[in-house]
Protein backbone atom coordinates (compact mmCIF):
# COMPACT_ATOMS: atom_id res chain seq x y z
CA UNK A 1 0.00 0.00 0.00
CA UNK A 2 1.17 3.72 -0.61
CA UNK A 3 0.27 6.48 0.82
CA UNK A 4 1.60 9.46 -1.00
CA UNK A 5 1.91 13.50 0.33
CA UNK A 6 1.21 16.55 -2.27
CA UNK A 7 3.62 19.15 -1.31
CA UNK A 8 4.20 22.71 -2.88
CA UNK A 9 7.17 24.61 -2.91
CA UNK A 10 5.97 28.15 -2.65
CA UNK A 11 7.29 31.56 -1.23
CA UNK A 12 5.06 33.35 1.54
CA UNK A 13 6.43 36.65 0.34
CA UNK A 14 4.99 36.14 -3.90
CA UNK A 15 3.46 38.47 -5.27
CA UNK A 16 0.68 38.74 -8.34
CA UNK A 17 0.67 40.79 -11.48
CA UNK A 18 -2.64 43.15 -10.53
CA UNK A 19 -3.60 42.86 -14.46
CA UNK A 20 -2.44 39.28 -15.80
CA UNK A 21 -2.79 37.50 -12.11
CA UNK A 22 0.81 35.67 -12.61
CA UNK A 23 2.67 34.89 -9.69
CA UNK A 24 6.06 36.19 -8.86
CA UNK A 25 8.12 33.90 -6.89
CA UNK A 26 11.72 33.88 -5.82
CA UNK A 27 12.88 30.36 -5.99
CA UNK A 28 15.69 30.43 -2.97
CA UNK A 29 13.21 31.77 -0.49
CA UNK A 30 10.29 28.91 -1.04
CA UNK A 31 9.23 25.77 1.03
CA UNK A 32 6.10 24.11 2.44
CA UNK A 33 3.31 26.06 3.40
CA UNK A 34 2.06 25.46 7.14
CA UNK A 35 -0.40 23.19 5.31
CA UNK A 36 1.59 20.96 3.72
CA UNK A 37 3.54 20.69 6.67
CA UNK A 38 0.73 19.30 8.39
CA UNK A 39 -0.01 16.99 5.37
CA UNK A 40 3.33 15.56 5.57
CA UNK A 41 2.71 14.75 9.39
CA UNK A 42 -0.56 13.17 8.71
CA UNK A 43 0.64 11.17 5.77
CA UNK A 44 3.57 10.01 7.61
CA UNK A 45 1.27 8.72 10.90
CA UNK A 46 -1.71 7.14 7.97
CA UNK A 47 1.80 5.51 6.67
CA UNK A 48 2.98 3.81 9.76
CA UNK A 49 -0.99 2.33 10.85
CA UNK A 50 -1.56 1.30 7.88
CA UNK A 51 1.62 -0.55 7.23
CA UNK A 52 2.41 1.40 4.40
CA UNK A 53 4.81 3.09 2.75
CA UNK A 54 5.22 7.40 2.22
CA UNK A 55 5.79 9.22 -0.62
CA UNK A 56 6.28 12.49 -1.25
CA UNK A 57 5.43 14.18 -4.62
CA UNK A 58 5.87 17.58 -5.85
CA UNK A 59 6.08 19.96 -9.30
CA UNK A 60 8.60 22.41 -9.47
CA UNK A 61 12.58 22.55 -10.67
CA UNK A 62 15.42 21.78 -8.91
CA UNK A 63 14.47 24.89 -6.40
CA UNK A 64 12.64 21.67 -4.48
CA UNK A 65 14.90 19.60 -4.14
CA UNK A 66 15.27 20.82 -0.10
CA UNK A 67 11.66 20.58 0.48
CA UNK A 68 11.69 17.03 -0.48
CA UNK A 69 14.99 15.98 1.32
CA UNK A 70 13.26 17.85 4.50
CA UNK A 71 10.44 15.00 3.82
CA UNK A 72 12.96 12.60 3.51
CA UNK A 73 14.46 13.41 6.79
CA UNK A 74 11.19 13.37 8.84
CA UNK A 75 10.19 9.84 7.64
CA UNK A 76 9.26 9.64 3.79
CA UNK A 77 10.41 6.63 2.27
CA UNK A 78 10.76 7.90 -0.68
CA UNK A 79 10.31 11.13 -2.71
CA UNK A 80 9.88 12.27 -6.47
CA UNK A 81 9.86 15.65 -8.34
CA UNK A 82 7.80 16.17 -11.25
CA UNK A 83 8.83 18.79 -14.16
CA UNK A 84 5.57 19.39 -15.83
CA UNK A 85 3.04 22.53 -16.09
CA UNK A 86 2.32 23.98 -12.81
CA UNK A 87 0.47 27.07 -13.98
CA UNK A 88 -3.15 26.39 -12.61
CA UNK A 89 -5.11 24.01 -9.84
CA UNK A 90 -5.78 21.87 -13.71
CA UNK A 91 -2.57 21.77 -14.78
CA UNK A 92 -0.69 21.02 -11.13
CA UNK A 93 -3.10 18.20 -10.84
CA UNK A 94 -2.38 16.59 -14.47
CA UNK A 95 1.10 16.70 -13.80
CA UNK A 96 1.21 14.80 -10.74
CA UNK A 97 -1.05 12.57 -12.00
CA UNK A 98 1.11 11.83 -14.92
CA UNK A 99 4.66 11.90 -12.70
CA UNK A 100 2.90 9.04 -10.77
CA UNK A 101 1.89 7.40 -13.71
CA UNK A 102 5.64 7.63 -14.97
CA UNK A 103 7.26 6.51 -11.95
CA UNK A 104 5.63 2.92 -12.43
CA UNK A 105 4.00 0.49 -10.16
CA UNK A 106 0.78 1.43 -8.54
CA UNK A 107 -0.93 4.44 -7.84
CA UNK A 108 -1.36 5.62 -4.10
CA UNK A 109 -4.47 4.55 -2.03
CA UNK A 110 -4.20 7.66 -0.47
CA UNK A 111 -3.06 11.72 -1.46
CA UNK A 112 -3.16 13.70 1.54
CA UNK A 113 -2.64 17.51 0.35
CA UNK A 114 -2.54 21.05 2.29
CA UNK A 115 -6.23 22.44 1.99
CA UNK A 116 -4.30 25.85 0.60
CA UNK A 117 -1.06 27.40 -0.50
CA UNK A 118 0.35 30.66 1.35
CA UNK A 119 1.14 32.01 -2.77
CA UNK A 120 -2.66 32.83 -3.35
CA UNK A 121 -3.77 29.05 -4.13
CA UNK A 122 -7.09 28.87 -5.14
CA UNK A 123 -7.11 25.14 -3.16
CA UNK A 124 -8.69 23.40 -6.57
CA UNK A 125 -5.29 20.73 -6.94
CA UNK A 126 -7.13 17.76 -4.81
CA UNK A 127 -10.43 17.94 -6.08
CA UNK A 128 -8.63 18.17 -9.69
CA UNK A 129 -6.21 15.02 -8.85
CA UNK A 130 -9.27 13.53 -7.43
CA UNK A 131 -11.36 13.90 -10.57
CA UNK A 132 -8.32 11.85 -12.49
CA UNK A 133 -7.63 9.61 -10.28
CA UNK A 134 -11.48 8.45 -9.42
CA UNK A 135 -10.81 8.90 -5.92
CA UNK A 136 -13.04 10.11 -3.44
CA UNK A 137 -12.55 13.45 -1.81
CA UNK A 138 -12.75 15.15 1.52
CA UNK A 139 -12.08 18.26 2.15
CA UNK A 140 -11.32 20.69 4.81
CA UNK A 141 -9.87 18.20 7.60
CA UNK A 142 -8.34 18.49 10.69
CA UNK A 143 -7.61 15.05 11.49
CA UNK A 144 -6.92 11.75 9.85
CA UNK A 145 -6.77 8.39 11.72
CA UNK A 146 -7.53 4.58 10.84
CA UNK A 147 -10.27 2.38 12.68
CA UNK A 148 -9.68 -1.55 11.98
CA UNK A 149 -7.98 -0.44 8.29
CA UNK A 150 -10.61 2.05 7.25
CA UNK A 151 -9.51 5.49 6.96
CA UNK A 152 -11.97 8.00 9.23
CA UNK A 153 -11.80 12.14 9.20
CA UNK A 154 -12.87 14.92 10.86
CA UNK A 155 -14.05 18.07 8.81
CA UNK A 156 -14.42 21.63 10.10
CA UNK A 157 -17.63 22.63 10.01
CA UNK A 158 -19.59 26.40 10.97
CA UNK A 159 -20.63 27.39 14.33
CA UNK A 160 -17.78 25.28 16.06
CA UNK A 161 -19.25 21.54 14.54
CA UNK A 162 -17.81 18.86 13.35
CA UNK A 163 -18.31 16.19 11.11
CA UNK A 164 -17.05 12.81 11.34
CA UNK A 165 -16.43 10.76 8.09
CA UNK A 166 -15.59 7.63 6.75
CA UNK A 167 -13.66 7.53 3.11
CA UNK A 168 -13.66 4.56 0.89
CA UNK A 169 -10.04 3.88 -0.65
CA UNK A 170 -8.56 5.80 -2.78
CA UNK A 171 -9.31 8.64 -1.28
CA UNK A 172 -7.65 12.57 -1.62
CA UNK A 173 -7.81 13.91 1.51
CA UNK A 174 -7.07 18.26 1.82
CA UNK A 175 -6.25 18.83 5.41
CA UNK A 176 -6.09 22.25 7.29
CA UNK A 177 -3.02 23.68 9.00
CA UNK A 178 -4.12 22.97 12.52
CA UNK A 179 -4.30 19.42 14.28
CA UNK A 180 -0.72 18.32 14.33
CA UNK A 181 2.50 19.79 14.00
CA UNK A 182 5.58 18.14 11.83
CA UNK A 183 7.72 16.06 13.62
CA UNK A 184 11.15 17.23 14.05
CA UNK A 185 14.15 15.14 12.30
CA UNK A 186 16.77 13.84 13.98
CA UNK A 187 20.10 15.11 13.60
CA UNK A 188 21.67 11.53 11.16
CA UNK A 189 18.48 11.56 9.17
CA UNK A 190 18.64 15.07 8.35
CA UNK A 191 22.33 14.45 7.15
CA UNK A 192 21.48 11.43 5.20
CA UNK A 193 18.49 13.70 3.53
CA UNK A 194 21.20 16.22 2.04
CA UNK A 195 23.04 13.41 0.44
CA UNK A 196 19.90 11.60 -1.31
CA UNK A 197 18.93 11.61 -4.70
CA UNK A 198 15.86 13.32 -5.80
CA UNK A 199 14.42 10.92 -8.66
CA UNK A 200 12.67 13.17 -11.36
CA UNK A 201 10.42 12.81 -14.03
CA UNK A 202 9.55 15.16 -16.71
CA UNK A 203 6.00 15.32 -18.40
CA UNK A 204 4.12 17.40 -20.81
CA UNK A 205 0.58 18.14 -20.51
CA UNK A 206 -0.52 19.13 -24.03
CA UNK A 207 -2.77 22.10 -24.13
CA UNK A 208 -6.84 21.44 -24.32
CA UNK A 209 -7.66 22.17 -27.77
CA UNK A 210 -11.05 23.14 -26.94
CA UNK A 211 -10.16 26.42 -24.82
CA UNK A 212 -8.84 29.11 -26.70
CA UNK A 213 -7.34 32.05 -24.38
CA UNK A 214 -6.94 35.57 -26.12
CA UNK A 215 -5.09 39.02 -25.14
CA UNK A 216 -6.68 40.60 -21.80
CA UNK A 217 -9.14 43.33 -22.82
CA UNK A 218 -11.49 45.51 -21.18
CA UNK A 219 -14.95 44.42 -20.87
CA UNK A 220 -17.08 45.26 -23.76
CA UNK A 221 -20.34 44.33 -23.20
CA UNK A 222 -23.15 43.35 -26.49
CA UNK A 223 -24.70 45.66 -28.23
CA UNK A 224 -28.37 45.92 -27.74
CA UNK A 225 -30.10 46.12 -31.28
CA UNK A 226 -32.78 48.91 -31.26
CA UNK A 227 -35.89 48.74 -33.87
CA UNK A 228 -35.85 51.86 -35.94
CA UNK A 229 -38.28 54.52 -34.78
CA UNK A 230 -41.62 55.18 -36.47
CA UNK A 231 -42.43 58.17 -37.77
CA UNK A 232 -42.01 60.16 -41.39
CA UNK A 233 -41.09 64.00 -39.54
CA UNK A 234 -38.10 64.00 -37.55
CA UNK A 235 -40.18 65.27 -34.16
CA UNK A 236 -42.32 61.63 -34.38
CA UNK A 237 -38.86 59.99 -34.57
CA UNK A 238 -37.45 61.39 -31.80
CA UNK A 239 -40.36 61.62 -30.08
CA UNK A 240 -39.99 57.86 -30.33
CA UNK A 241 -36.44 57.75 -29.51
CA UNK A 242 -36.93 59.65 -26.14
CA UNK A 243 -40.12 58.26 -25.43
CA UNK A 244 -41.55 61.74 -24.40
CA UNK A 245 -45.07 61.95 -24.26
CA UNK A 246 -45.59 57.93 -24.03
CA UNK A 247 -47.73 55.88 -21.90
CA UNK A 248 -46.12 54.54 -18.44
CA UNK A 249 -44.07 51.69 -19.13
CA UNK A 250 -45.04 48.34 -17.86
CA UNK A 251 -44.92 47.59 -14.14
CA UNK A 252 -42.52 45.32 -13.16
CA UNK A 253 -43.95 41.81 -12.69
CA UNK A 254 -42.92 38.81 -10.31
CA UNK A 255 -42.83 35.46 -12.16
CA UNK A 256 -43.32 32.29 -10.14
CA UNK A 257 -42.54 29.23 -12.54
CA UNK A 258 -43.12 26.29 -11.03
CA UNK A 259 -40.52 24.23 -13.02
CA UNK A 260 -36.62 25.19 -13.98
CA UNK A 261 -37.83 24.77 -18.18
CA UNK A 262 -40.40 26.98 -17.69
CA UNK A 263 -38.06 29.78 -15.53
CA UNK A 264 -35.37 29.47 -18.47
CA UNK A 265 -37.89 30.11 -21.07
CA UNK A 266 -39.63 33.31 -19.26
CA UNK A 267 -36.09 34.57 -19.10
CA UNK A 268 -35.43 34.22 -22.88
CA UNK A 269 -38.63 35.83 -23.42
CA UNK A 270 -37.64 38.63 -21.57
CA UNK A 271 -34.85 38.84 -23.79
CA UNK A 272 -36.72 38.93 -26.91
CA UNK A 273 -38.57 40.92 -25.92
CA UNK A 274 -35.87 43.82 -25.11
CA UNK A 275 -33.54 42.81 -28.69
CA UNK A 276 -31.74 40.69 -26.46
CA UNK A 277 -31.97 38.00 -28.44
CA UNK A 278 -32.69 37.17 -32.27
Amino acid sequence: MLVAVALRHTDPRAGADPLTGRIHRDPYAGGASPADRCALEHALRLARTLDARCLAVTVGGAEADPLLREALAAGADEVLRVEGADDDGASTARSLYDGLVARGGPLPEVVVCGDRSTDRGTGTVPAYLAHLTGASQALGLTALTTENGELRATRRLDAGRRELLALTLPAVCSVERSGVRLRRAALPATLAARRADVPVVTVSTAPDAAVTAGPPRPYRPRPRVLPAPRGREPRERLLALTGAGAPPRDPPRVATPDTPAEAAGLLLDYLRERSYLP
